[in-house]
């Protein structure tokens, strides 16, 4: 995900968006915005293209004003911990793992979630049309394998270029261990996170860490306005509201990985872990997307092998009449009811195109049809995901996450997607940098293992 935001007036556009969509009228302030020449939220970028600081009074008037309105759709998109429990299933958590599988399946959860975000980063923020047509041009549709700029029409690249920060190290050609992405760099804090604090850890804590460890040049969207907060005074929960137009965006949804990864077979234990994460930087969608996921990858890393029945379990801590939760059952009823997963994917274009491509809506329903069409196959998981575009990497990472942990152990994935990554991450997180998936998978479940305690 590369997102980013500059100044106060390239916030309102966003931020008119983020209302309309809870439900408030917002007809007016747009109107006093547009009268003004403020730019609109642009459909595929995260800041205008033109500074206009002459706008700044009035976007600093009109943040404030939209932060006043009543929000129609708090009742049934709550925010805290309490709202979304009551709201919630019962989960009841199983057995603690074998030690030994579960770093089988933590070491092919790794794996699974750095080729399925290698795999979408040079098809990042294209439309859907530009990435089928990228990968028709060389055979590979349906995706079945890597993209790759040979024999690619010089006029169709022209038309449709690669992620050009992506393209020199996730083309196949190209391809040389798993470079740096903020979908592996959040991770890898979450496993110091849990080194330092252990399972309880606060918000705050999250917060701490991220100073200390995070450079604010890898934050993008939510994330980097809820590190400017934290430079600027402002605590945690504030800072995921506190002029944050991308709080309901997919950034704690990429979050969540480790915490389900560390509560193997206690979903709930591990939704709740993800929300307090999720809690510095999203509200209502934002954080459900962490717990849908938190809880689908905790069922599947205590031993679950069937996918839908894990993604039943997420789908079962989120508010049912949540945006995100009516996203996700579409995106399985519709990916249930058709053969072809591209036209799954027209479906839900046509349905929720309407939201920004880095929503946690639209995302997590795209993730939760690509899993549910492929049916626990690891290369179809990770294909359908990022064929379906949006947020490529990010989708991409984690149905391979997630298909990693119920193909159970390295060997069964696809040697096509390891053995590119050459056992090797690039980091700009501390002491992580160069590490092997298989260190990282040791480090995970020391992690699990260390307080789980259930029968």
């Amino acid at each position: 995900m590369r997102v980013t935001w500059v100044q106060p007036e390239d916030l309102v556009g966003h931020e008119l968006r983020q209302a309309e969509e809870d439900g408030r009228d917002v007809r007016a302030l747009a109107a006093r915005w547009q009268s003004a020449g403020g730019p609109p939220a642009p459909p595929r970028a995260g800041a205008s293209a033109t500074p206009r600081p002459d706008l700044r009074p009035l976007a600093e008037e009109l943040l404030a004003e939209l932060d006043a309105l009543p929000c129609p759709s708090a009742a049934g998109e709550p925010s805290t911990w309490a709202a979304i429990r009551a709201a919630a299933q019962d989960v009841t958590p199983g057995p603690v793992p074998d030690a030994s599988a579960l770093r089988e399946r933590l070491h092919a959860a790794w794996l699974g979630r750095a080729a399925g975000c290698l795999l979408g980063k040079p098809v990042e923020k294209l439309p859907l049309h530009g990435i089928r047509a990228l990968a028709r041009a060389t055979g590979n549709w349906p995706l079945t394998t890597w993209f790759t700029a040979r024999g690619v029409p010089a006029a169709l690249l022209a038309a449709h270029p690669w992620n050009r920060r992506s393209a020199a190290t996730s083309l196949a050609e190209n391809i040389d261990g798993m470079p740096e992405d903020d979908d592996l760099n959040y991770p890898l804090l979450n496993l110091l996170l849990l080194q330092r604090h252990g399972r309880g850890f606060t918000t705050a804590d999250v917060a701490r860490l991220w100073l200390d460890e995070l450079p604010a040049g890898r934050t993008f969207t939510a994330e980097r306005i809820a590190y400017r907060n934290l430079l600027d005074g402002v605590e945690p929960p504030l800072t995921a509201v506190h002029r944050n137009p991308f709080r309901e965006w997919i950034g704690a949804l990429i979050r969540a990985d480790v915490h389900g990864w560390t509560n193997p077979g206690d979903p709930l234990a591990a939704a709740e872990q993800a929300y307090r994460d999720a809690s510095l930087t999203h509200t209502a969608n934002g954080l459900y997307g962490a717990v849908f996921v938190a809880a689908a990858l905790a069922a599947a890393a205590g031993g679950a092998d069937d996918v839908h029945a894990c993604l039943a379990t997420g789908l079962s801590l989120v508010p049912p009449r949540s945006r995100l939760a009516r996203a996700v059952r579409l995106g399985i009823e519709t990916a249930r009811a058709t053969r072809d997963f591209d036209a799954v994917a027209d479906r839900l274009h046509a349905a929720l195109g309407g939201y920004h491509w880095v929503h946690a809506v639209p995302n997590t329903a795209l993730l939760a049809a690509a899993l549910t069409h492929a049916d626990g196959d690891f290369t179809r998981s990770v294909c359908a995901a990022v064929s379906g575009g949006w947020d490529t990497d990010s989708n991409g990472a984690t149905a391979g996450s997630l298909a990693g942990l119920l193909a159970g152990r390295p060997d069964r994935i696809p040697e096509r997607w390891t053995a590119p990554l050459k056992n090797r991450l690039a980091t700009s997180v501390p002491s992580f940098d160069g590490i092997g998936f298989d260190a990282l998978a040791d480090l995970t479940a020391d992690l699990a293992l260390q307080e789980a305690v259930r029968p």
